[in-house]
């Protein structure tokens, strides 16, 4: 656009000149055609004028037996007349230098009554024969006195002379020449084809410049330029036709060139700036825009090689970019190895925190086995089987793939599974079924719950089971925006079973933690399921 701006005067200079030299050759052609039809009449007019001098001479002479004679013998030494006739006063034909057509009406005609009118001499525009077997015109003279009327001196007149004008250097080819009388109509001309009808107002502008132009179609309907011009008074003019320029002639060339030579230096100026810019910047900016999205999705490997090539501002961003990815990739390395420390920390720190977890469950159970009091032995125990649950769930953080979640399903099935494999000595025989939907969540809501599931297990195993054992059931379900944990047995049922309060009061509690609620529900005739129905982790959000 910048080179656009830039070369557009020069674009509009060229354009100008190119209107004002098509201007000035249409002014010249016009100029042309003027002088053209104007010296074609001023020939035409000079020899009809001569014509008539001759025939004033020829006339005293022109009566005898030797008439026909004399005037074939003018014909044939004077060029450009077609025939020489002698009228008589009724228009009858004397004698002639060659062969005259014959005119009943020739007396009746209104350039013969012009002469017996007193007109000394005549062109007849309509001489209402045929003279002669080429395009021509009558001129005639008036044959005696003053006062007496003895006939006419005809000449019949050649168009051909006035061609000779047609073929000038400042014409196109295929010029023609014509007669016309004051209504424009043709009588006389070298290609009647080549004529038209004139436009309104020609025959003014013609008497009071000296000559008219004009632009129309000629009977074959091509476009053609005439000019008029008088040649005898306001009775007779001479019209040339010339053929309009064409697209590929000189006079369209001329000035067109003036325009095509400013918009080819426009052109390749401006095909060299964009070919010079296409392949000096636009393609390397746009292959370095490429490597940039290879980095953008994380492929920071690929090097521009390619730019090696560019010019030496596109090879330093280049070097530039390359540099930059090395940078990143080192950087991700570093953070890489950083959180790999990390992780290999926290799973350190988990794991201790589950063994120093198991080491006060061993020495809890150590305690246990020491105590004889049976309510102090049960205390003892549930404390175990909590501290338990605690650990399997650090066990879960150091053992999985995420330091910051655990699947739910399988910590259910291993925490139901060492929850009762602990018990196994001192209570019957505990068939379990576990069925739990996929969920992953953070420590901080997997504690309660893992809490809640020890309390419901516990109270089953010591109030339902008992010695003769049982089936114990562990569903885990999602649905949707909510959750729900249910424990249950197929034991008495009975409302003690709870352990005197202290299992309800610590279930409600960690409901109230999850933002849940619980519920106890005794089946007939045997069997209690323990609910939790709280938001689904996930739908919550991290800051629940």
């Amino acid at each position: 656009m910048a080179l656009c701006v830039a070369l557009l005067p020069v674009l509009i200079l060229g354009g100008m000149q190119s209107i004002f030299a098509f201007r000035a050759e249409a002014d010249s052609r016009r100029q042309s055609l003027e002088l053209a039809a104007g010296r074609s009449a001023a020939i035409a007019r000079a020899r009809i004028e001569a014509a008539g001098v001759l025939l004033q001479t020829l006339g005293p002479r022109s009566v005898g037996l030797e008439c026909a004679q004399r005037l074939a013998d003018v014909r044939a030494r004077l060029p450009g007349y077609a025939n020489l006739i002698r009228f008589d006063a009724r228009g009858r034909v004397a004698c002639a230098a060659a062969t005259t057509p014959y005119d009943q009406q020739r007396s009746a005609r209104s350039w013969f009554q012009s002469l017996r009118g007193g007109s000394t001499l005549v062109v007849a525009a309509d001489p209402g024969a045929v003279y002669a077997n080429e395009p021509s015109v009558l001129a005639a003279v008036r044959a005696g006195s003053p006062e007496q009327f003895e006939g006419a001196m005809a000449a019949v007149l050649t168009l051909a002379d006035l061609k000779v004008e047609t073929a000038n250097r400042f014409l196109p080819g295929g010029a023609e020449v014509a007669l016309a009388d004051s209504n424009g109509r043709v009588f006389a001309a070298t290609n009647p084809s080549a004529f038209g009808a004139p436009p309104a107002g020609w025959r003014a502008i013609a008497a009071e410049r000296g000559a008219a132009l004009w632009s129309a179609r000629d009977s074959q309907r091509r476009d053609r330029t005439f000019s008029a011009a008088p040649l005898v008074g306001d009775d007779v003019f001479v019209i040339l036709s010339a053929p309009a320029p064409r697209l590929l002639s000189w006079a369209w060339i001329n000035p067109i060139s003036r325009l095509l030579l400013p918009l080819l230096a426009f052109v390749l100026g401006l095909g060299a700036v964009w070919f010079t810019a296409e392949r000096g910047v636009i393609r390397w900016i746009v292959y370095l825009q490429r490597v940039a999205a290879i980095y953008a999705r994380g492929r920071f490997t690929v090097r521009p090689l390619q730019a090696e090539r560019a010019p030496p501002e596109i090879r330093e961003l280049a070097a530039t970019l390359d540099a930059m990815a090395g940078a990143i990739v080192a950087r991700d390395a570093s953070l890489m190895d950083s959180l790999a420390e990390k992780d290999a920390l926290m799973r350190e720190i988990h794991h201790r925190v589950k063994n120093n977890l198991q080491i006060i469950t061993s020495l809890l159970n150590m305690q246990q086995r020491a105590l004889a009091d049976p309510a102090a032995k049960a205390a003892m125990n549930d404390t175990r089987q909590r501290i338990t649950a605690l650990a399997q769930i650090y066990r879960a953080l150091y053992q999985g793939p995420d330091l910051k979640r655990v699947d739910l399903r399988p910590f259910l099935e291993e925490l139901t599974a060492q929850l009762l494999a602990n018990d196994m000595g001192t209570s019957g025989l505990v068939q379990t079924e576990v069925h739990a939907d996929p969920l992953v969540i953070d420590p901080d809501r997997l504690a309660p719950i893992a809490l809640f599931a020890v309390e419901a297990i516990t109270n089953a195993q010591k109030h339902a089971f008992g010695t003769s054992g049982g089936t114990l059931r562990v569903n885990f379900h999602v649905r949707g925006e909510e959750a729900e944990l249910s424990i249950s047995d197929d034991g008495p049922g009975a409302p003690d079973s709870l352990g005197g309060g202290v299992g309800r009061t610590l279930m409600t509690a960690f409901a109230r933690q999850l933002r849940g609620k619980v519920s106890f529900e005794t089946h007939e005739p045997r069997g209690l399921t323990v609910r939790l129905v709280f938001p689904t982790p996930q739908a919550v959000g991290p800051s629940a």
